[in-house]
């Protein structure tokens, strides 16, 4: 550093609220994101401020939520208590400040800093508190963290209770846009997690009577399920498990106070090792834990005093302690699952002996192909120092890891070409890149034998990191990236049905994507644009003057790294790959990549018709 550099008392700011929350907006709702990814911004902003109507509920006020989202507008209204009117302004404006930090007002709080809707004011265009109770009502309108307006309190007939509108800075949210599949998602949680809770979105109920089994029915299918679900509670406890037939490794959704942590935490550590010991103790027998655990489908929820989280965002549990006159979390949940989920079994011999059959089938499989696995492991170490199919990012290194895990991306691509305008334009710190050689083996119908048995798939598992379960994820998005043409649409089915086959997790938790880019660059002198669509392009030709210069992108190795950093930058375009809720994931493979059937020409004919004609337009 040179001496020159002056470093005096005009240096040292001091930031108010909002602006150190416009400012630094990661440490208060993680990743900014568009709304292709479900735990993007805007859905930590709605999750905020729903979190306090939950809270109300909890708290035994109100049963109703009501939620609308119209053009990016957002309104959350419940029928709790409502908020002291004289401190409507406040407890959205001013840090430290919220009914969460009396204990005897919120017991087991989803927020306890008081500071999610002050983000969501600070980083909202617009933001309307209003207040009604007591025959009274009092609202005030901000932007960006600033006070504009407010009026009251008014003598008011309405029902008492809460509503928050706001609608998110563009300035920082960048074309942005609400994906109801994400938002229904969320929902859903909360209502599993609250059985007697009815949230209302865009005039649609959603309600749940029977909590954590329902979460498990509504998302596998009757007939992939082992045995029938295992649904266990307690007073701050709440489980269920079964087994998938087909799955290969393992599946949790673990929640805290309400909150589904994503990322697991002590409660979801406890809960696995739980399970094994339970089970051993059960059968009388030392199985390996990788084997009682193949293929389990399950979830927990449990209720902590003043949980403590790893981050702003609330996706990992921190805490060792359960609260009050409790043990830890560990002991509290061993003790639980070693008590009741014996019971079961030894109520349930039907369960017991299907789970049995499983635990040592998978023993059998583990062994048979504890060989292959070895030479595949091997290889897989060996090729990350001699060969370059993955170019890692430094995510996984030092403090990056716990700063910007949920931004890591790995793009999966096809050919020299594509590769390397793309390892050319990404963010190292972020984004990696992992090079196929042709196209994948269509895997349909196979055994698990073959992700080790073929290089590319080996390689592919051995990068992500995801053998024995997602809990190892090493990137948060998995982004297919291969060219606008035939043969990029069929790479594409190919890579998705090897992730529905072996690990359908990916996909059911919002991990996987198809990499948007445009099709055309239409340009003059002065401006250029990409446009992903016939239409974006004839809208971009009319608002250029003279004869423009049109390029259709036929493969991605023909856009420079140069122009490709726009398209993996900010203003990165990602289509989610998403389960059809009507269709079990074995339907969907013998539809999509079984023999050939009528049902499946007819589809073809009259849905695929439409991409080919964008592609093959010049």
């Amino acid at each position: 550093m040179s001496d020159n550099t002056k470093y005096t008392e005009d240096n040292i700011r001091s930031l108010d609220w909002k602006e150190h929350i416009r400012m630094r907006p990661g440490m208060y709702i993680g990743k900014l994101g568009d709304g292709s990814s479900a735990d993007d911004g805007i859905y930590i902003l709605l999750k905020e401020v729903l979190d306090n109507c939950i809270d109300e509920f909890v708290m035994g006020a109100g049963k109703t939520i009501e939620i609308g989202i119209k053009d990016n507008v957002v309104s959350v209204r419940d029928y709790g208590r409502g908020i002291p009117l004289g401190k409507v302004v406040d407890v959205v404006s001013k840090m430290n400040t919220g009914g969460k930090y009396d204990s005897r007002a919120f017991k087991k709080s989803v927020g306890l800093n008081g500071v999610g809707t002050k983000a969501v004011n600070a980083l909202s265009n617009f933001f309307k508190v209003e207040s009604s109770r007591d025959g009274q009502s009092k609202w005030a309108e901000f932007s960006q963290g600033n006070l504009v307006a407010e009026e009251g309190p008014l003598d008011s007939s309405k029902r008492k209770g809460t509503k928050v509108s706001f609608t998110p800075d563009e300035a920082i949210f960048k074309k942005y846009t609400y994906r109801n599949e994400y938002i229904e998602r969320m929902i859903k949680n909360y209502v599993y997690l609250n059985p007697g809770l009815t949230i209302v979105f865009n005039g649609e109920k959603f309600f749940s009577e029977n909590g954590l089994r329902d979460l498990l029915e509504d998302n596998n299918s009757a007939d992939d399920m082992l045995y029938p679900i295992i649904h266990l509670k307690g007073a701050d406890i709440e489980i269920a498990i079964t087994h998938s037939k087909s799955q290969y490794s393992e599946e949790y959704h673990s929640f805290v106070n309400g909150q589904h942590t994503t990322q697991g935490g002590t409660h979801l550590t406890a809960f696995r090792e739980a399970i094994v010991k339970t089970i051993r103790d059960f059968y009388g027998k030392n199985y390996e834990a990788s084997d009682i655990r193949k293929s389990i489908i399950s979830a927990i929820s449990i209720k902590v005093m003043e949980p403590v989280f790893e981050s702003q965002t609330k996706t990992k549990l921190g805490s060792t302690d359960m609260g009050g006159e409790f043990p830890t979390v560990r002991t509290y949940i061993n003790d639980f699952v070693g008590k009741y989920l014996d019971n079961y079994l030894h109520k349930n011999q039907a369960t017991a002996e299907s789970l049995q059959r499983k635990i040592v089938q998978a023993e059998r499989e583990r062994k048979d192909l504890s060989g292959i696995r070895k030479l595949a492991r091997d290889r897989a170490k060996k090729a990350s120092l001699h060969n370059k199919k993955l170019r890692d990012c430094r995510v996984h290194l030092g403090d990056l890891k716990k700063d910007r895990r949920l931004e890591s991306t790995l793009f999966i691509t096809e050919g020299d070409s594509a590769s390397g305008s793309i390892t050319k334009s990404r963010d190292v710190n972020t984004q990696a890149v992992f090079s196929l050689r042709g196209k994948p083996l269509n895997s349909y119908g196979m055994s698990k034998k073959i992700v080790y048995e073929n290089e590319e798939f080996n390689l592919l598992q051995a990068a992500l990191s995801i053998e024995e379960s997602m809990e190892d994820l090493r990137y948060n998005n998995i982004v297919i990236a291969t060219d606008a043409d035939v043969d990029g649409m069929h790479i594409r089915l190919l890579l998705i049905t090897f992730f529905l086959q072996f690990f359908p997790e990916l996909i059911k938790e919002n991990h996987l994507y198809i990499l948007q880019t445009p099709l055309f660059r239409v340009r003059n002198k002065k401006e250029t644009f990409y446009c992903y669509s016939p239409e974006e392009k004839a809208e971009a030709m009319g608002k250029l003057s003279g004869k423009p210069e049109i390029t259709r992108f036929k493969g991605l190795g023909e856009i420079s790294p140069d122009e490709f950093q726009h398209f993996i930058g900010d203003d990165i375009r990602l289509e989610p790959v998403m389960l059809d809720k009507a269709m079990s994931i074995e339907q969907l493979l013998s539809f999509y990549m079984g023999k050939n059937t009528p049902d499946r020409q007819k589809f073809i004919i009259e849905n695929l018709k439409v991409e080919l004609d964008i592609i093959e337009e010049n």
